[in-house]
């Protein structure tokens, strides 16, 4: 079978992309920065009730994490604040410190999609999407947003997605993979059409809260167990695309996975396409096989890196997913970041490295 992909360019990047970071966490210096961008109603019910989120701890980490505030211990501002929340010290330590040409921010605070109340996560998804043009996009022209969307009520985050396509400086809209139902049921796909209708992909970053337990076990001890089952949630996130026949209906739908790694992407293809070949019948909708779908709508960010010994395990990996199909990314300023002065220790041509470093960012948003 002759396999399409979409978005058939060439993947190399321009002369003037050369590095791009498709997972840059941006922080507020303290929560009331977020304020102004409410309206009255807003900033007197966060004073009064705060934030309800689904799952009740999600605010305040169910985990230790490894460092404070999940970050490098090298990243924390002179000027004071967390790590990301201090534009000049972004800059200098990031952007200029690495060369990097384009930055692509993904807000992690407030979570708006995990929000008990509707209307006040709508208010919260405008309010992070206001913050991140006055505080980064106005005044730093190599950084991008990401519009965030109320994923649980579909009507709201077309809303927000039509608000804000026209402004070039937003290139994603920006999902979490665990939420309430699987992503690919049918309520969601009003989300997939303004997405695609503004030809905008869309990002899933790890994390989420759908009120569910972290693994389809229940609850972890450790903190080990809960980074790692991120991937976890995933794997079921792309086969939900996939056998609901999200991609059949929206062929042009770009999707990037962003934090979970890509050694697991081989496997994962081979058992869903095993399992298509056994019951194709109860999903006549999906109409290749499911890896096909995979490496045509779904692209994946580099961090963070498995470096398996020896390094042809890793080009057998790359050579599968296909190096057009993964964006590099830092995931600055945590502390598991990648740096691209030493990642990616493994045989590439001149043209894989351009592509990963930028040139399939380039592609993927649409830089051009």
């Amino acid at each position: 079978m002759t396999e399409t992909r979409t978005l058939e360019r060439p993947v190399e990047a321009k002369a003037k992309y050369n590095l791009i970071d498709c997972d840059i966490h941006p922080s507020m210096k303290t929560p009331a920065e977020i304020h102004p961008h409410l309206s009255q109603r807003w900033r007197d019910h966060l004073a009064t009730y705060g934030g309800h989120t689904r799952q009740g701890l999600s605010e305040t980490l169910s985990h230790p994490r490894m460092v404070p505030e999940v970050s490098r211990v090298d990243s924390w501002p002179p000027a004071g604040g967390p790590p990301g929340s201090d534009l000049p010290f972004l800059r200098e330590q990031h952007l200029d410190g690495l060369c990097i040409d384009i930055g692509v921010l993904v807000p992690l605070r407030f979570n708006a999609s995990g929000q008990r109340h509707p209307d006040f996560a709508t208010a919260i998804a405008t309010a992070i999407n206001d913050w991140q043009v006055g505080k980064f996009l106005e005044p730093e022209p190599r950084l991008r947003g990401s519009i965030i969307a109320t994923q649980e009520d579909p009507q709201s985050a077309v809303a927000e997605i039509n608000r804000r396509a026209s402004d070039k400086r937003f290139v994603q809209v920006l999902l979490p993979p665990r939420s309430i139902e699987p992503l690919g049921k049918r309520r969601h796909w009003p989300i997939f059409e303004a997405a695609v209708s503004h030809r905008l992909p869309i990002s899933l970053h790890v994390g989420g809260v759908g009120g569910h337990q972290a693994t389809g076990a229940g609850w972890p001890s450790y903190y080990i167990e809960e980074h790692h089952s991120q991937v976890q949630t995933m794997q079921s996130v792309i086969s939900s695309l996939i056998f609901e026949g999200v991609f059949e209906h929206f062929p042009g739908l770009k999707i990037s996975f962003v934090e979970g790694g890509f050694s697991w992407v081989p496997a994962f293809g081979w058992r869903m396409d095993k399992a298509w070949g056994a019951m194709r019948d109860e999903v006549p909708h999906v109409k290749r096989p499911p890896s096909e779908y995979l490496k045509n709508n779904i692209w994946f960010t580099t961090q963070p890196m498995e470096e398996p010994n020896p390094a042809k395990n890793l080009t057998d990996t790359l050579n599968w997913i296909g190096t057009d199909r993964l964006m590099f990314s830092t995931d600055y300023p945590h502390w598991d970041f990648d740096d691209p002065r030493y990642a990616f220790k493994v045989p590439l041509s001149a043209a894989e490295k351009a592509a990963i470093f930028a040139g399939n960012a380039v592609n993927f948003y649409g830089l051009n």
